[in-house]
């Protein structure tokens, strides 16, 4: 299945800090914008993975307490 392309990451970056009341400034702008592109990178891959139709999600992980069990 075709994935949509990306949106710029500068101007996520600028939505996403607007959307939750963070500063960002100008000079960090760069920087967070190249974090930004390689997260979208990162989640490029993990789509293109080919997964067979019948995949289930993995069980939920819940951590014991140390010395129970």
């Amino acid at each position: 299945m075709p994935q949509n392309p990306p949106p710029d990451p500068e101007a996520y970056a600028r939505l996403m800090a607007d959307a939750m009341g963070l500063p960002l400034e100008q000079a960090d702008l760069a920087e967070v914008a190249r974090n930004v592109a390689l997260a979208f990178r990162l989640a490029a891959s993990f789509m293109d993975y080919p997964l067979p139709d019948d995949a289930e999600p993995a069980a939920i992980f819940a951590a014991r307490e140390q010395g129970h069990g």
